[in-house]
C-alpha cells in the first residue's frame, strides 16, 4: 500500500516538474495587524511602503512579489478590469490571476494589506516596520497565513491566502491554534473569522500529501491526525463567542466546524460544499454529530456521504447558517452588529456560552477523536491516495 502510494506521489512530483511557472514559497514572511478590519492604510503610509519596498535586500519569491503585484495593481486602480492574457503569456497570465484573485476587495483595504505585506519583509530583514504599518511593540504573536486584528473589543483571524482560495496548510493549522489561544486570553468580547478575497476558505490544502516524511505515508497520517484533533479541540473548548463571516464559498473542514461557532452570518453567494468521499477521506470537524443534529440525518447524509453543495439560503434553512444577507452591503450589515455585539457584558456572554455549551463538550471530544482515527485509516489507504493524485492530475491539465 505504501509502495502504491509513494508511486502516486512521483507522479504528482513528475507532473509538477512539467509546469511552466513554479511560485516558491517564503518561510520568513510574518503578519500581524491591528488596524480595523473596515479601515485601511492612508496614502502617506501606502507612499512610505512603495519607498520601502526599494530598499529590500533579499528577493522575496515569486509568490511574495506576485501578491505585492496584486495589492498594488487592487489598491491603485480597484478590482481587476482587464481582459486576460492568453494561454501562451505565461508570465502575464500569473499576474493577472494573481489581481483577479483579490476579487472585490477594497482599494482601502489593499493599501493595509499591501503595507502589512512590506512592513514584515522590512521586519524580516531587521527593520522597523513602524514606518509602514501601524504595529505597538507587545501587540502579540505574529502569523505568515493570518491577519489577526483587535478593534472595538472584536478579535479578527482572517485567513489570509487569497491566491490559494485561503486552503489551510500545516503550518495555517497551526497559526490558527495559537490565534484562538491568543484571542481567548485577551480583553475582546467576541472573535470573528473571516476570509481574505473573494472565497472564505478551500478547505484543506491537498499539497499537505504531497510532503511524505521520512517515516512514509503513516507517519504523515498520524501526525496530520494529531495536528487535525488539537485543530478541533481549540474551538470546542473557546470560552468567547465565536463567529463566522463568510465572505465567499466555504469548503471542507472550514465547513465542517461551522457546527462550533455560535453564530454565522453568510453573503448571498457563499456556497457550502463537503466533497469527502469524491477524495476518499471522511467527516471531521464534529460534523458527523453536529450536522444531523442540526438539519437532520438525511440531509446531512447529502452533504457528508453524497457531497451535495449548498447555496447560502439552503445552508440559513437547514439551521448551518445564522442569517444571509445581501452580498452589496453583507459587510457594512455585519460590522454594524457585531459591534453592537461587543458592546454587550464579556462574561455574562462567556457564562452564558458556557451552559449552552458544556452539556455536550465531553460529547463533541469523543465525536473528534473517533473522526479523526477514521481519518488516519483513510489517510493511510490507496483509495485516498488515489483519490487525492488523481485531483491533481485533473488540475494539472488545466
Amino acid at each position: 500500500m505504501a509502495a502504491v502510494a509513494l508511486r502516486c506521489l512521483a507522479g504528482w512530483r513528475l507532473l509538477k516538474t512539467r509546469r511552466l511557472v513554479k511560485l516558491s514559497s517564503v518561510p520568513s514572511l510574518k503578519f500581524h495587524v491591528t488596524a480595523s478590519p473596515m479601515m485601511g492604510a492612508t496614502v502617506e503610509q501606502f507612499e512610505q511602503a512603495k519607498n520601502k519596498l526599494s530598499t529590500l535586500k533579499e528577493d522575496p519569491g515569486n509568490e511574495t512579489k506576485l501578491k505585492i503585484y496584486a495589492l498594488f495593481k487592487q489598491s491603485t486602480q480597484g478590482p481587476c478590469n482587464t481582459p486576460k492574457p492568453g494561454m501562451l503569456d505565461f508570465v502575464n497570465k500569473v499576474k493577472w490571476d494573481a489581481w483577479k484573485s483579490l476579487g472585490s476587495m477594497s482599494q482601502e483595504e489593499a493599501r493595509q494589506q499591501y503595507c502589512d505585506l512590506i512592513g514584515s519583509l522590512v521586519a524580516a530583514e531587521g527593520g522597523s516596520s513602524a514606518q509602514v504599518a501601524a504595529q505597538p511593540a507587545g501587540s502579540g504573536p505574529t502569523y505568515q497565513t493570518l491577519l489577526v486584528t483587535t478593534e472595538d473589543d472584536i478579535t479578527t483571524i482572517k485567513l489570509n491566502r487569497p491566491a490559494k482560495k485561503n486552503a489551510i496548510t500545516t503550518e495555517m493549522y497551526n497559526e490558527i491554534i495559537a490565534a484562538l489561544e491568543q484571542a481567548a486570553k485577551d480583553e475582546s468580547v467576541i472573535t470573528v473569522f473571516t476570509g481574505a478575497g473573494d472565497f472564505y476558505c478551500s478547505g484543506n490544502d491537498l499539497t499537505n500529501f504531497t510532503k511524505i516524511p521520512e517515516g512514509g505515508v503513516e507517519q504523515m497520517a498520524r501526525q496530520g491526525g494529531e495536528l487535525l484533533r488539537k485543530y478541533i479541540k481549540a474551538y470546542i473548548d473557546f470560552p468567547k463567542p465565536l463567529v463566522a463571516v463568510v465572505n465567499g464559498p466555504a469548503v471542507g473542514v472550514s465547513v465542517t466546524v461551522l457546527g462550533l461557532f455560535d453564530l454565522v452570518y453568510a453573503t448571498e453567494r457563499a456556497t457550502f460544499h463537503t466533497p469527502f468521499s469524491q477524495l476518499g477521506q471522511s467527516a471531521e470537524g464534529c460534523s458527523s454529530y453536529t450536522f444531523p443534529k442540526l438539519m437532520g440525518t438525511a440531509k446531512a447524509s447529502e452533504m457528508l456521504l453524497f457531497n451535495k453543495k449548498l447555496t447560502a439560503a439552503q445552508a440559513c434553512e437547514l439551521g448551518l447558517v445564522s442569517e444571509v444577507f445581501p452580498d452589496s452591503s453583507f459587510q457594512t450589515e455585519v460590522w454594524t452588529r457585531l459591534k453592537a455585539y461587543a458592546k454587550l457584558p464579556r462574561n455574562s456572554l462567556c457564562f452564558s456560552k458556557q451552559l449552552i455549551r458544556s452539556m455536550e463538550k465531553d460529547r463533541l471530544h469523543a465525536v473528534n477523536d473517533a473522526e479523526v482515527e477514521c481519518l488516519i485509516g483513510r489517510w493511510m489507504s490507496d483509495e485516498c491516495f488515489n483519490a487525492v493524485m488523481s485531483f491533481f492530475q485533473a488540475k494539472a491539465k488545466l
